[in-house]
């Protein structure tokens, strides 16, 4: 199961830790779910899933104020006895000594942010939901292009990293070359990345490895990307057909989620950062509701009809 260090979350999240007595070094954070225990301070403990963060806004830190001291307690003691991986209070709040102490004796620790609540909510969700995504590995190179994550695939040597560094010296964005980690973070939405040990990093035989950060700089790179469109580069074939029209999409899949896929045959003499920037505009141009070969097509249609008429 995918997880993620608390201390990574506390670093992205900019937390300030209220119980640094407290050991958070193997502390694992393994669902991307929140949950702000609103009905839990009111005594409904029934349905509660003491796995998730727990975030607390001026709501809920309001409401407990106006509780009775003793009530509060009881209801404290009753919130802290469970296995919560932490408990972060937003806008600045910080809990009362006996919640504190209470927390640092049951070993949970406790963070604050300066943050509005829904914000927080809405940045941490996001973030969790990438990070512990279903992920794969696969052998290929993204690249932004116009906006459009542009995922180029094929054999081994056939040219992805010499398009991928011709794209990058015509203004685009190299994500990662080699190796693509994707992740799913919805059931429309595939995030790729690079491995931190090959990030920003392209090998050109006959040449070596290049780093495209310090030979481009940072405009040159980006660090995630969704992937909209995939390229499949494969040795030219003269017995195969190939789509001329494109009136039929063709797609391949990855993690259940499926991607518009467009094979291109591999010649001498064929400018592939070119066909990557037409693919990637012409995807865009489809998704705005415009298809080249369909406007043909009507366009035919509409000479034959005319002809007939005639």
């Amino acid at each position: 199961m995918a997880s993620v260090d608390l201390e990574a979350l506390i670093e992205k999240m900019s937390l300030v830790n209220l119980t640094p007595e407290i050991d958070i070094s193997d502390v694992k954070i393994e669902k991307p779910d929140i949950n702000r225990p609103a009905l839990q301070f009111a005594g409904y403990f029934d349905v509660f899933d003491a796995t998730r963060l727990e975030i607390i806004g001026a709501g809920e830190y309001s409401f407990m104020q106006q509780i009775d001291e003793k009530e509060r307690q009881i209801i404290y003691e009753k919130f802290l006895d469970n296995p919560i991986p932490c408990v972060i209070f937003c806008r600045d709040l910080e809990p009362d000594e006996f919640f504190k102490n209470l927390a640092v004796k049951n070993k949970i620790p406790l963070f604050k942010s300066s943050m509005p609540t829904s914000a927080f909510t809405a940045e941490i969700i996001r973030w969790l939901n990438v990070k512990l995504a279903p992920c794969i590995s696969i052998h290929g190179v993204l690249v932004d292009v116009y906006g459009e994550g542009v995922l180029i695939t094929g054999e081994s040597g056939i040219g992805k990293s010499e398009a991928a560094l011709e794209l990058v010296k015509r203004g685009h964005r190299l994500i990662t070359d080699d190796v693509v980690e994707i992740r799913k973070v919805s059931d429309e939405t595939l995030v790729g990345s690079a491995p931190d040990i090959t990030k920003h990093f392209i090998e050109l035989r006959g040449i070596g490895i290049v780093d495209v950060y310090a030979l481009y700089g940072a405009s040159a790179i980006e660090e995630t990307q969704n992937i909209d469109l995939v390229i499949r580069l494969e040795d030219w074939d003269k017995d195969k057909d190939y789509d001329r029209l494109g009136l039929e999409e063709e797609y391949t899949e990855y993690l259940g989620n499926k991607v518009v896929c467009h094979v291109i045959p591999i010649r001498p003499g064929r400018n592939l950062a070119v066909i990557c920037e037409t693919a990637a505009i012409n995807h865009r141009l489809k998704k705005m509701g415009y298809n080249a070969a369909q406007e043909l097509y009507r366009r035919v249609q509409a000479n034959l009809s005319q002809k007939r008429d005639n």
